[in-house]
C-alpha cells in the first residue's frame, strides 16, 4: 500500500478518536447481535428430536409425520414445501412380521403407547398424565429393571424411576411390581398395552434391534427394501412407511419437536431481516456522518497535493481498521451471549419444545467470524459510496435522494393500505413491508424533514427562547443535514419500539376480549368428559373441548405453503349457553353432520368459503379431507381457525381425551369461567428467543441514538468553542443544547409515531377490526427512554464550557 495512504489513515485515526469511538461501539454491538442470530439459526437448522426410548434400536419403522405439497407456478419449475404433523400416524401391525424376517434383525418390537391418568394429582386437581407402554418395548431404550420383576397380569406394572414409586405402590389402578431405569413412565404387559392403545391391528412404531456385527446403515437398507417390497402403508393416509436411523429416530418419539423447530426457524428468519435492516441503517448513517464531518479536511488534503484515489484509500483503510477491530470484538462477545440465550431456553421449564435438541457443534462457532466480515464489508461499502468523488465540493442532499425518499414513503403508505384489505399472514407481511419502507424513506428525507420542522418552530424558538433559541434556530437552519442525521435514529428507535410492543398488545387484548365474549359457561372441569359432567345435578349443557391442529395448503405468489393451524373439537349439541363463537353466517347445528366444519371469517374470506361450500384440510395425522362448511364465525383469535365436531376430530388425535369440559349449570353465576385462549402467540421457546433478540435490537437502536449524537458532538467542538469566544456563556449554550434536545425528542417521537401508526393501524384493522392498542405504562416507557437517551446523548457529547 502507498506509504502516503498509510500515513494519512494513521494520522486521521488518531485525530478523530472520539468520532470513531461512536462507530466502534455501534459496529461491535451490530456484529455481536448478528453473530448471535447466525449461531441461533445454525443451531436450530441442525436441531433434531431427542432419541430416548428408541436409543437401543438401530432402525425405527414408523408412519410419515410430514406432509408435502407441490405446485408448479406458470413458467417455472415445480416447488415443494413440507410441514410436520403433531398427531401420531400409526402403522399396520403386519409390519412387525415383515421386519422380523429381514436378515440381520435380532428383534422387532412393536410399540403401543397410551396415556395413563392419575386423578387429582396435577396442578389445581387436574389429572397427572404419564406415558404407558408395554414392558417389551422398554428394551428398545434399553431400560432395565433395578428392582422387582416384569409385569405378568393386566393390573401389574413396572414404574420408571422418574415416577418415584417403589414395588407395592399403586398408580392409576396398577400395582407396581418392579422399578426400571428411565423417565416417568408406566410399563404393562403387551396385551394390556394393546388394549389400552385402542387401535386393533395397529402399532405406533416398530423398534428394530440389530444382530451382532450388523451395521446400522446396512440394516436400514435391508429394512427399507423389505417395506417397499411388502407395499405397506400407514393406516391414516396411506403414505409409505418410514425407516428411521440415527438422529431421525427421535421423530417417532417427539412429534412436536420438528414442527417447533420449523416455527423457531421462521421466527429467527423474520427477526434476522429486521436486524439486518436496522444494522444497515445504523451503520450507514454513522459512517456517512463521520465522513461528512471531514469534508473540509478532504478538501485541504486535495489542495496540498493528495490525489482523490489516496483520499479514498486512506478513508477506506481507516474505516476498515476501526470496523474490523470492533466487528471482531463483537464476534467474540456473540459466543457467550448465544450460550446464555440457549441456556435460558434449555433450563426454563416449558420453554423448549419437548424433545427438541438444538445442536451446537464446535465448528458452528465460526459463524460470528463470517458475520464480522460482512459487517466490516458493509462499513467499507459505505466509505466507497460516501467518498466516490472526493475531488468534488461537498453538496447538500441531492434530488435523487429526495425522489427516492418520497418514493419509499409512497410505497410504505400503499403497503399499509394493502394490509387493511388482507388477512392473516398476508396482512402481517404487508404491514411489515410498510414499516421498512417508511423508516427507510424517513432516513433519506431526514434533512428536509428536520428543516421543515425547524421552520415551523423557528419563530417560537426565536421569540420564546431568547439568545439560546436564536442560536438553536440558526444552527438548525445552517446544518439541516446534521439535524436530519440526528433525527433518523430517534425515529428508528421510536418506530421500532412502538411496532414491537403495540402489535403484541393489540392482538393479546383482542384475543382476551374475544375469549371473554365466547366463553359463556359458568363451570370448567378438567380430567373428565362432557358425558360424565352431564350426569351431575343441575348441569343443563356441557361440551368437550379437544385441541388439535390441521394443515392448510395454499399458494402464495406462486410459492406453495403449508400452514399449521390450531383447531377445536366440540360437541355440537352442547354449545348453547357454553361457547359462543360469534356466528355471522350459517348455523353451528350443522356440525352434527358428518364431514362438517365451521370456519373463521377471515379464513373463510381467504378461501372464498361460505356455508355449503367445501374446504380441503389435512388433519393432525395427515389424513386429507374435503369438509363441508356449515357456519362462519368471527372470534378466531380466541377459538382458532376451524371448529370441528368432536366425532370428526377425535379419530385423528393421538390422545382424544378432552383438554377441558365447559358446562352450564342451572344454579350459579352467569359467568364464572376464566376465559382461555386457544390461539396464543407461539410456543414458549419462541417467546424466550423473541424477548432476547427484540431486547438486543432495542439496545442497538438506543445505542445508535447515543452514537449518532456523540459523533455529531465530536464534530461540533469547534463550533461551540467559537460561540464561547464570541461571547456566548456556558449557560446559554446549555440552554441552546436543551432546545435542540427537546426538538429531537418531540419531532422524533411524533415522526416515529406516524411511521409506526400506519402499518399498526392497517394490521390491527385487518386482524381485529379495531385500532391498535398500547398500554399507557409502555407508552410512557417508550417516551421516557427516548427522552433520556437523547438528553444523555446531547449533553454527554457536547461540551459547552
Amino acid at each position: 500500500m502507498n506509504p502516503a495512504v498509510r500515513l494519512l489513515a494513521a494520522r486521521s485515526l488518531r485525530t478523530h478518536r472520539r468520532a470513531w469511538a461512536a462507530v466502534f461501539a455501534a459496529v461491535a454491538v451490530t456484529s455481536a447481535l448478528l453473530g448471535v442470530l447466525a449461531l441461533a439459526l445454525g443451531s436450530t437448522a441442525l436441531g433434531h428430536a431427542r432419541v430416548e426410548r428408541y436409543a437401543g434400536a438401530a432402525v425405527v419403522v414408523s408412519g410419515d409425520h410430514e406432509v408435502t405439497w407441490t405446485t408448479k407456478p406458470w413458467g417455472s419449475e415445480p416447488r415443494t414445501t413440507t410441514a410436520g404433523l403433531t398427531e401420531r400416524v400409526r402403522i399396520p401391525e403386519a409390519a412387525v412380521a415383515v421386519v422380523r424376517a429381514v436378515p440381520g434383525v435380532r428383534a422387532a418390537v412393536p410399540d403401543h403407547t397410551f396415556v395413563v391418568r392419575e386423578p387429582g394429582t396435577g396442578p389445581e386437581g387436574a389429572p397427572r398424565t404419564r406415558t404407558g407402554r408395554s414392558w417389551a418395548a422398554a428394551a428398545l431404550a434399553p431400560y432395565a429393571l433395578t428392582e422387582g420383576r416384569a409385569p405378568r397380569a393386566d393390573d401389574e406394572a413396572v414404574a420408571g424411576a422418574g415416577l418415584g414409586l417403589g414395588t407395592g405402590d399403586r398408580t392409576a389402578g396398577y400395582r407396581i411390581v418392579g422399578v426400571a431405569a428411565g423417565p416417568a413412565a408406566v410399563y404393562v404387559t403387551e396385551a394390556e398395552a394393546r388394549k389400552r392403545a385402542g387401535r386393533p391391528g395397529e402399532v405406533d412404531a416398530v423398534g428394530v434391534v440389530a444382530g451382532p456385527g450388523v451395521p446400522a446403515d446396512t440394516l436400514h437398507a435391508r429394512v427399507r427394501a423389505a417395506l417397499d417390497s411388502a407395499g405397506l402403508k400407514d393406516t391414516a393416509s396411506g403414505r409409505p412407511l418410514r425407516a428411521l436411523t440415527g438422529d431421525g429416530r427421535g421423530e417417532a418419539e417427539h412429534l412436536g419437536a420438528q414442527p417447533a423447530r420449523w416455527e423457531l426457524l421462521e421466527l429467527l428468519g423474520a427477526v434476522s431481516g429486521a436486524v439486518v435492516l436496522v444494522s444497515v441503517l445504523v451503520l450507514a448513517s454513522l459512517v456517512a456522518q463521520a465522513l461528512q464531518q471531514r469534508a473540509a479536511e478532504r478538501e485541504l488534503l486535495l489542495a496540498v497535493g493528495a490525489t482523490p484515489r489516496q483520499v479514498r484509500a486512506a478513508a477506506g483503510r481507516e474505516v476498515v481498521r476501526v470496523a474490523g477491530a470492533a466487528a471482531l470484538l463483537g464476534a467474540l462477545g456473540a459466543v457467550p451471549a448465544f450460550l446464555a440465550l440457549w441456556t435460558a431456553l434449555r433450563d426454563r421449564p416449558g420453554a423448549a419444545a419437548e424433545g427438541l435438541v438444538l445442536a451446537v457443534p464446535v465448528w458452528l462457532f465460526a459463524a460470528p467470524l463470517v458475520t464480522a466480515l460482512l459487517v466490516t464489508g458493509l462499513a467499507r461499502l459505505v466509505v466507497a459510496l460516501g467518498t466516490g468523488r472526493p475531488d468534488r465540493a461537498p453538496a447538500g442532499p441531492g434530488r435523487a435522494r429526495r425522489v427516492a425518499g418520497l418514493a419509499l414513503l409512497v410505497l410504505g403508505v400503499a403497503s399499509a393500505g394493502t394490509a387493511t384489505l388482507q388477512g392473516g399472514e398476508a396482512a402481517g407481511m404487508a404491514a411489515g413491508a410498510a414499516t421498512v419502507t417508511l423508516v427507510s424513506g424517513c432516513a433519506l428525507l431526514g434533512p428536509w424533514i428536520a428543516g421543515a420542522a425547524m421552520r415551523v418552530l423557528d419563530r417560537p424558538f426565536r421569540l420564546l427562547g431568547g439568545a439560546p433559541g436564536r442560536l438553536a434556530a440558526a444552527g438548525a437552519a445552517a446544518r439541516s443535514r446534521r439535524l436530519g442525521a440526528a433525527l433518523t435514529p430517534v425515529v428508528l428507535v421510536t418506530a421500532f419500539a412502538l411496532v414491537q410492543l403495540t402489535g403484541g398488545a393489540t392482538m393479546e387484548r383482542a384475543a382476551t376480549a374475544q375469549a371473554r365474549a365466547a366463553t359463556t359457561a359458568n363451570l370448567a372441569v378438567s380430567g373428565t368428559t362432557a358425558e360424565e359432567v352431564r350426569r351431575r345435578p343441575g348441569v343443563t349443557a356441557a361440551t368437550d373441548v379437544l385441541r388439535s391442529t390441521v394443515v392448510l395448503a395454499r399458494d402464495e405468489a406462486g410459492t406453495p405453503r403449508l400452514d399449521r393451524l390450531p383447531v377445536l373439537g366440540v360437541d355440537p349439541d352442547g354449545l348453547e349457553g357454553v361457547l359462543d363463537p360469534g356466528v355471522v353466517d350459517g348455523d353451528l347445528a350443522g356440525l352434527a353432520g358428518p364431514g362438517s366444519v365451521a370456519v373463521a371469517a377471515d379464513r373463510a374470506d381467504s378461501l372464498d368459503a361460505r356455508p355449503g361450500s367445501t374446504v380441503r384440510l389435512r388433519l393432525g395425522d395427515g389424513v386429507e379431507k374435503d369438509l363441508r362448511v356449515v357456519a362462519v364465525y368471527e372470534r378466531s383469535l380466541a377459538l382458532g381457525e376451524f371448529l370441528f365436531p368432536k366425532a370428526g376430530l377425535a379419530p385423528h388425535m393421538t390422545d382424544p381425551y378432552p383438554a377441558r369440559v365447559l358446562a352450564r349449570t342451572a344454579a350459579g353465576p352467569e359467568r364464572a369461567v376464566v376465559p382461555e385462549q386457544v390461539v396464543r402467540p407461539g410456543a414458549a421457546s419462541n417467546g424466550v428467543v423473541a424477548a432476547g433478540v427484540v431486547g438486543a435490537i432495542g439496545a442497538l437502536t438506543v445505542l445508535s441514538v447515543l452514537s449518532s449524537l456523540a459523533l455529531i458532538g465530536a464534530g461540533r467542538r469547534g463550533e461551540l468553542r467559537l460561540l464561547r469566544q464570541v461571547g456566548a456563556s456556558a449557560g446559554q449554550l446549555r440552554r441552546m443544547l436543551g432546545l435542540e434536545a427537546g426538538f429531537l425528542i418531540a419531532v422524533g417521537l411524533l415522526l416515529g409515531l406516524v411511521v409506526a401508526a400506519l402499518p399498526l393501524t392497517a394490521l390491527s384493522w385487518a386482524h381485529t377490526g379495531g385500532l391498535p392498542y398500547l398500554p399507557p405504562v409502555q407508552a410512557a416507557l417508550i417516551a421516557g427512554t427516548v427522552a433520556v437517551t437523547v438528553a444523555a446523548g446531547v449533553f454527554g457529547s457536547h461540551r459547552p464550557g
